[in-house]
């Protein structure tokens, strides 16, 4: 469903667009047009005076707090070097932006991530980042459960394979979320500022 409306309640909430991702293959998106449309629309909400929320993934310098329970498929985090958790120099953080560092895949397990957004009054949360099938789905999954609309620029987003990306974007993430562009988010936004 095109998101025909934006909430003039709304946050920006970039997922894991850092250094240690970016460099990993990404699939259908390229990681230049993720940080560049992520960019896009965190400098379109500071103008509109709308929150950004950058959040970024860290497993300490051990790999320690990395998610680790049996699984059929073992999810092993990818090596850590001093930069991994180093947000792309393109979102540069904004003094009013909101900083999250998360420890999982979702950014509210663990974090205060929906405590900042309520003493904000924010009722809407638009998605960007890396991995959409991951990060970016676990995330509007909770968003959704704590009640905020949820919208997903889907050409902000992507993940290691293009079927992942195409069945997280029309299959899962349409039941908890509007997906669109990055475009038609910045004209939904347009909107909310006349």
């Amino acid at each position: 469903m095109p998101v025909v409306e934006l909430s003039p309640k709304a946050a920006l909430v970039v997922l894991d667009v850092q250094e240690g991702i970016l460099g990993l293959p990404l699939q259908p998106h390229p990681a230049a047009q993720v940080v560049g449309n992520s960019a896009r629309l965190a400098h379109a909400f500071r103008a509109a005076g709308l929150p950004v929320v950058l959040v970024n993934v860290a497993h300490g310098p051990d790999g320690g707090a990395a998610l680790q329970p049996r699984a059929d498929v073992p999810h092993n985090p990818p090596a850590l070097h001093p930069e991994y958790s180093r947000l792309s120099p393109e979102l540069a953080a904004h003094p009013d932006d909101l900083l999250i560092t998360k420890r999982q895949w979702g950014a509210f397990t663990g974090t205060e991530l929906d405590l900042q957004m309520r003493r904000r009054g924010i009722e809407e949360l638009v998605l960007t980042g890396i991995a959409t099938n991951l990060a970016v789905e676990s995330t509007a999954r909770s968003a959704y459960e704590h009640g905020y609309h949820v919208v997903v620029a889907e050409d902000a987003t992507s993940t290691f394979s293009a079927e992942h990306q195409e069945f997280a974007a029309t299959r899962i993430l349409p039941l908890i979320a509007r997906v669109d562009t990055t475009d038609a988010v910045l004209a939904a936004l347009m909107a909310v500022r006349a």
